[in-house]
């Protein structure tokens, strides 16, 4: 098996201590949006999990969105889950709350514990992809499981 970069190798280390059986894949080539992530994973658009980093506007507190490929985030509707308006993080802040590197922010393993909603349009399929630390690795995971992994609650994002 190829050596993993260390950011990949944290989160298939983390998997593995969680009980999972999934495999972290590094590409050569760049998994960075949802497209290139799913033509890498040879699999639908909506089965990639991109994992966005929002802020609270009133207490500044991380919130993670698990939002579907091709699906964009209704701030607004985010916003009344989280009880206070949202905007984008910019890259330094994901940094500092998740360690990793925009493009390849995985559903688990950050720096901070955040509250976390999972798009309902994932439930349509059995797997999923999810970025793995870098942007350009990934893993496939079922899909029942990522809610189990992040504790994130399961809502319409759009």
């Amino acid at each position: 098996m190829p050596t993993l970069s260390p950011s990949a190798q944290k989160i298939q280390d983390i998997l593995n201590t969680l009980g999972y059986d999934y495999t972290v894949v590094e590409h050569a080539e760049s998994t960075r949006t949802a497209q290139e992530a799913a033509d890498r994973a040879g699999c639908q658009i909506g089965q990639i999990v991109k994992s966005l980093i929002f802020r609270g506007k009133a207490s500044g507190k991380p919130i993670l969105i698990l939002a579907s490929g091709p699906n964009r985030v209704n701030e607004k509707l985010i916003g009344e889950y989280a009880g206070e308006p949202i905007g984008k993080a910019d890259a330094d802040f994901v940094r500092a709350v998740t360690g990793f590197v925009i493009g390849g922010v995985p559903p688990i393993g950050h720096a901070e514990k955040m509250e976390t909603y999972l798009d309902e349009d994932f439930l349509q399929y059995p797997t999923i992809w999810a970025a793995a630390g870098t942007p350009n690795a990934i893993f496939e995971l079922k899909t029942e499981d990522l809610q189990k992994m992040t504790g994130g609650k399961v809502v319409s994002i759009k």
